[in-house]
């Protein structure tokens, strides 16, 4: 009989831990997809993965197709970005100047693709990175 009451117990209390544990964890996991809700700029994020995949093939090894070839999605996403509502914690005049300088450096990059010396095109694209982080920085509150 003790045996019994004991491994009861026992079998009571993993229970209660478990859906303790379980409870705890949806609450968490909802807390941080909140969370992360607040730090997502969708707009962001679609300029960022072009720019990544414009920029880094030139940084890593002076290669300018992708820029030439790309440009002008460069371009569109900029302007998606700067005509995009602006999240609250950067809804200001400084970061709507950013985007509007992103957006005139990546229209010059787009028309420079089609018949500039590739000096010119690697300068404007790294001011356009440039000008890229500058805004992320922000954003993310310069970590």
């Amino acid at each position: 009989m003790y045996c019994k009451h004991h491994t009861s117990v026992i079998i009571l209390f993993a229970t209660f831990f478990l859906f303790s544990c379980a409870s705890k964890k949806d609450d968490h996991h909802e807390n941080n997809a909140q969370g992360q809700g607040e730090n997502i700029w969708e707009e962001m994020d679609e300029f960022h993965m072009i720019m990544a995949e414009t920029f880094h093939p030139y940084k890593d090894s002076s290669n300018l197709e992708p820029v030439k070839t790309r440009a002008a999605e460069l371009m569109t996403a900029a302007n998606q970005w700067a005509s995009a509502k602006l999240p609250p914690k950067v809804d200001n005049d400084e970061m709507k100047s950013k985007l509007e300088k992103l957006k005139a450096e990546a229209a010059v990059l787009a028309e420079s693709v089609k018949s500039a010396d590739d000096n010119v095109i690697a300068k404007q694209l790294t001011t356009l990175h440039d000008t890229f982080h500058e805004i992320q920085e922000a954003w993310y509150g310069g970590h």
